[in-house]
């Protein structure tokens, strides 16, 4: 059986008594850092073997891990922080585990993406979880034009040394938008902070910040989007031109991927129009 054990973000005090019992009666513990792993058991004078598993070395012991489940080994697995498989090492490993009829039973315990949407004052009706950002600047901006358009609220994780960065892409995008950055929760020194962009980046910007960021984007409430479908292809690419600061190219993109036709089929009905 594998037991996903969901860990403290940062309060200790924030780990269940069922955590705790897991751990306890687990015959091993897989773990992302085995050094920040002790340092937990070892508050709470738990003692058992722990494996490295993280994402460089996930893939190569796998079947290991899934031999040992067969045998009846009882494995829990738990990340840094947080719970595990949400932008941490485990989805791969439990979805083999679920081909192989193994049972997989989730400790449900502190999520930092949940965390912040609930104090963020956002929209909690509707939300997405987006993990990290791309990296590279194109890539990241195609990804914030369509989280833009999502009519939810959108929860990213981002690294300190890009978040000034990454909120220069979204001012450039939508300047308006409601933004909410989290950083260092259930830490001594959490710190939430509202506001656009613009706000944002004069904010951060003072700081070398360091610690796990979270950023919330507001869903878009500025302009309601027409239906596409009353829209002829020319006119769908207008308004993602306007609405969005995109190029005629990415523009072109955006609307054939949300009419579900060929970029072909649009770019040569550009063509014709002109």
């Amino acid at each position: 059986m594998l037991y996903l054990v969901a860990t403290p973000i940062g309060n200790l005090s924030d780990i269940s008594q069922r955590a705790l019992d897991t751990l306890s009666n687990s015959d091993y513990i897989l773990c992302e850092d085995t050094r920040h792993t002790v340092q937990l058991l070892s508050h709470f004078n738990l003692k058992k073997p722990l494996k490295s598993f993280h994402k460089f070395n996930e893939t190569f012991k796998e079947e290991t891990i899934i031999k040992d489940l067969h045998s009846g080994k009882i494995i829990s697995l738990v990340s840094d922080a947080g719970t595990p498989g949400i932008s941490d090492p485990g989805a791969l490993l439990v979805k083999r585990c679920v081909d192989e009829n193994i049972t997989v039973i989730s400790i449900p315990g502190p999520c930092a993406a949940i965390v912040a949407l609930t104090c963020s004052g956002l929209d909690t009706d509707r939300f997405q979880f987006f993990g990290f950002l791309p990296k590279k600047k194109e890539e990241l901006k195609r990804t914030l034009q369509e989280i833009l358009r999502y009519p939810g609220t959108t929860i990213c994780y981002e690294s300190p040394f890009r978040l000034v960065d990454v909120l220069k892409e979204i001012e450039q995008l939508d300047a308006s938008r409601q933004l909410v950055v989290a950083r260092e929760l259930t830490k001594k020194f959490e710190e939430i902070h509202r506001g656009s962009a613009e706000m944002q980046i004069k904010y951060w910007s003072t700081y070398t910040l360091k610690g796990e960021i979270v950023l919330l984007i507001s869903a878009q409430t500025n302009q309601e989007e027409p239906d596409w479908n009353t829209l002829s292809p020319e006119e769908h690419v207008q308004f993602l031109e306007t609405t969005y600061r995109l190029s005629r190219q990415d523009a072109i993109k955006m609307a054939a991927k949300i009419r579900g036709v060929p970029k072909r089929s649009i770019y040569n009905k550009l063509l014709n129009e002109e």
